[in-house]
Parts: structure tokens; C-alpha cells; sequence
């Protein structure tokens, strides 16, 4: 009987698991590092704010894993013998495979800062990383300063976790607007001002140069780069992106790029080893996509794909029209389609903001063709499936600003905003 064995428990590794059980009787071992059990890493933040005990965040009773045959083994591999189909551990035992799947997941990114590494400097990815921030910050008495650095998803969730606790957060941003990479400017703009207006400290512009250690090699203080400040706080909060944590597979013969190197079917230049999740990267973006993808939705679309093949129906993993979404403190935010920072050439966007500054959308659409080509959406709840179905249908950017409604998640909420949204999209074809 084939033994599967998958390295990494987070949302790729347990949704190949639970697929490959549903399909055959294989041997399966989930191997981890982390935590005994799958949760739902998305949810740390909530445990912090306190909203959920760390159990909420398991959606699987401990009884589950051994019910359903799926071997769960703790340690930290340091090498995969990729011609011996053997894994070897820190721990010094080894594990034999038939079949492997590497779903490791990200790592914060470290720039070599001076200091990076002290008691009392984390990211906000793994659950060390909360109990961390448990430790260090758990009230504003112990923490009375934190200093966040990177102006990503990750880092907006750090601050409004800290922000919860009433801890002053001071914000570095290395550019101008906060995820102007992304955002559209009004879009950026917007959050910008939501952000100061939560009382935290935002410092655009601003790169870390340095973090201080105190006399017991704790974080004391940071020094920014750009103007030679200093500011005293507690804990330093590392946000600038994520990285594939794959620093161990780089001796073995598998590929890797900044991931692990895959094709379509998920699988890496050696038979019978694939890698699925934040940590693989394909050779070639995907309709648009980047090659890796460091989003919940398509970790586990990417398991589901990959228990397929290895159940003996090989498939192409096809993710689909883009989409996603998040929440800049009480703002939600959401995305459909492509709406870059950045109209391309052949590109236009209609921008609507609500006048009490928390709600806006941006659309997009091809200005040869008035084909609808995204849309973002900011504290108005809209409907996937709606605007996936448009997306398919290539409908015109008429058609769907004439149907938003059907799109509508909170319709009663959002009836109120539909005439003018309207009425300022036919204003502006009419001044074009």
C-alpha cells in the first residue's frame, strides 16, 4: 500500500490529506513542527482580540485524525533523501515515503535588520508568533509601545490586534501610501486616513533601519532609517511579506526557485514528490496570476487538485478568476477579478467613494472593448459567485453596473449607495 507522507499541517497539507482518504485506502502521515493539530491560521488574530479560544480554531475533533486513518507525526525534517524516498528529522529518526507532498507554508521575511532576531521581535504567521505576543505584549501596562514594520494584510491585522489592547502602535510603511502597490490611490488614500483615524501612528515613507536591544537582549527601542529617529517600544512586529519556507529542501535534488518549482499538475522535477500551498511555485503565473500565491483559498484548492493525481485521476490545478478578501481594521475589503494599483493601457477605472470616507468601489474595465474586468469593493459585502458568472460571461462594464444589485450581499444595507454609485458612473462616461 502506497504510503503518502505530507510535510507542513496547515490548509494545503490537511485538505490533500482529508481528499486522499476520501478517494483510497493509501497510508497517510502529516508531519509538522508547528502544533499537534491542524487550525485555522487566519483566526490567530481573533484569539489575541479575544474573540476565540485557541480550540475554536480546530475544526477538527483530536479523534478525527486517528478515525480517519491519517497519521500525525511531530518533528522537524531537515532533509528529504529524494533517491532513498526517506525524510530525516532533527531528532535523528527517519520516515519512508512512496508518495511526497511538501506543504510548508510561508515564513516571515527577514532583511537582515541589526537586531531582527531578539526576544520580543516577531512576525504574525505561526501560533509562537501569538504566544509571543501574549508574553510580551498582553496589556498596555508591559507593552506601552509597539512598532509594526510593513504595511501588508499581515501588518494592518497586527495593528488592529494590538489597537484592541488600547497598546500604542506606531506603523512603518516604506511607501508613500499604505498598499499602494495594490490599492489604487483613492482606494489607498482611504485607508490611509482610516488607519490615523484608529489613533495609530502611520509613518509612510518609512524603512527600519535598526532594532535595540536593552541589557537582557530585549527590543528596546528602533531607529528609522530615513530621519535617524529613534522610538522606544516593547515589541517590534516583522510584517514585510512572507517568503516559501523551504530553506531545507535546497540541499535535496528537488528544484526550487523562491518556491518549489511545479507544472500544472503540482508536481516537482521528481517523480512522485509534489508541493502544494504557499510554498510552491509555478513556472508560469496562471491566467494572470503570480506564480506563488500566498492565499488561504488557493492552499486548499491546491490540495484538493493534488489528492486527485495522486489517487490516479491527474488534473490540472485551475484556480480560477482572481479574488480575495481581507479587512483594514472594520473596513472589509474585496476583490474580483484584476483592478491593479494602476489602470494598464488598455485599461480604465471608475472610482466611487461614499461620502462618510469607509465605503468606495473601483471597477475596471477595458476601454476599447467596455469589457468588465474587476472590480474592488470597500465596506459593501458583494457576491462571488455574481461576479465570477459576469467574469465568465465577459460582460460589459454597462451590463454590470446596471445589475450591481443582483451582486448585492447586504441588499437592504446597500440600497442606499446604488443610485449614487450609478449616477456617478453615467456622469463620468458622459465627461469622457
Amino acid at each position: 500500500m502506497d504510503h503518502i507522507v505530507i510535510i507542513g499541517n496547515g490548509i494545503s497539507g490537511v485538505t490533500a490529506a482529508r481528499h486522499i482518504r476520501k478517494l483510497s485506502d493509501k497510508k497517510i502521515t502529516i508531519v509538522s513542527a508547528e502544533t499537534d493539530y491542524f487550525f485555522s491560521r487566519t483566526a490567530l488574530m481573533y484569539i489575541y482580540m479575544g474573540h476565540m479560544k485557541f480550540e475554536h480554531t480546530q475544526p477538527y475533533e483530536d479523534w478525527f485524525w486517528e478515525k480517519n486513518r491519517i497519521d500525525l507525526k511531530k518533528g522537524y525534517v531537515k532533509h528529504i533523501d529524494t533517491g532513498a524516498k526517506t525524510l530525516q528529522f532533527a531528532e535523528g529518526d527517519t520516515l519512508s515515503y512512496d508518495k511526497l507532498i511538501i506543504a510548508t507554508g510561508s515564513k516571515p521575511n527577514k532583511f537582515g535588520w541589526p537586531g531582527q532576531d531578539l526576544d520580543g521581535v516577531m512576525g504574525m504567521y505561526h501560533k509562537q508568533d501569538l504566544e509571543n505576543l501574549e508574553h510580551f505584549a498582553p496589556n498596555n501596562k508591559a507593552c506601552k509601545r509597539a512598532v509594526i514594520v510593513g504595511g501588508g494584510l499581515i501588518g494592518i491585522e497586527l495593528a488592529e490586534m494590538l489597537n484592541s489592547r488600547n497598546i500604542p502602535v506606531t506603523f512603518l510603511v516604506r511607501e508613500s501610501s499604505f498598499w499602494n502597490g495594490v490599492l489604487p490611490e483613492g482606494e489607498s488614500a482611504m485607508i490611509n486616513r482610516h488607519i490615523q483615524n484608529h489613533h495609530i501612528d502611520l509613518r509612510l515613507n518609512a524603512n527600519l533601519k535598526e532594532i535595540i536591544a536593552d541589557q537582557n537582549g530585549k527590543a528596546k527601542s528602533i531607529i528609522i532609517q530615513e530621519t535617524g529617529e529613534e522610538i522606544v517600544c516593547d515589541v517590534v512586529g516583522l510584517t514585510a511579506g512572507v517568503s516559501p519556507n523551504i530553506d531545507f529542501i535546497k540541499a535535496s535534488n528537488i528544484e526550487t526557485g523562491r518556491g518549489v518549482k511545479v507544472n500544472r499538475y503540482l508536481e516537482t522535477n521528481i517523480p512522485d514528490v509534489y508541493a502544494v500551498g504557499d510554498c510552491a511555485e509555478q513556472h508560469e503565473g496562471i491566467n494572470g496570476r503570480r506564480p506563488i500565491e500566498a492565499v488561504w483559498y488557493t492552499g486548499r484548492m491546491m490540495g484538493e487538485t493534488v489528492a486527485q493525481t495522486i489517487c490516479g485521476n491527474r488534473i490540472q490545478y485551475n484556480p480560477g478568476h482572481w479574488f480575495n478578501s481581507a479587512k483594514f481594521l472594520d473596513i472589509e475589503y474585496q476583490t474580483y477579478g484584476w483592478v491593479f494599483s494602476q489602470p494598464r493601457e488598455n485599461e480604465s477605472h471608475f472610482h466611487w467613494k461614499h461620502e462618510d470616507d469607509t465605503k468606495c468601489i473601483t471597477v475596471c474595465y477595458d476601454k476599447h472593448t467596455n469589457q468588465f474586468l474587476g472590480i474592488n469593493t470597500f465596506g459593501i459585502r458583494m457576491r462571488h459567485d455574481v461576479f465570477d458568472n459576469w467574469l465568465t460571461e465577459k460582460r460589459s462594464v454597462d451590463y454590470v453596473m446596471e445589475h450591481l444589485s443582483e451582486a448585492n450581499f447586504d441588499p437592504e444595507f446597500y440600497k442606499t449607495y446604488e443610485s449614487a454609485i450609478f449616477s456617478a458612473f453615467k456622469n463620468e462616461l458622459q465627461t469622457v
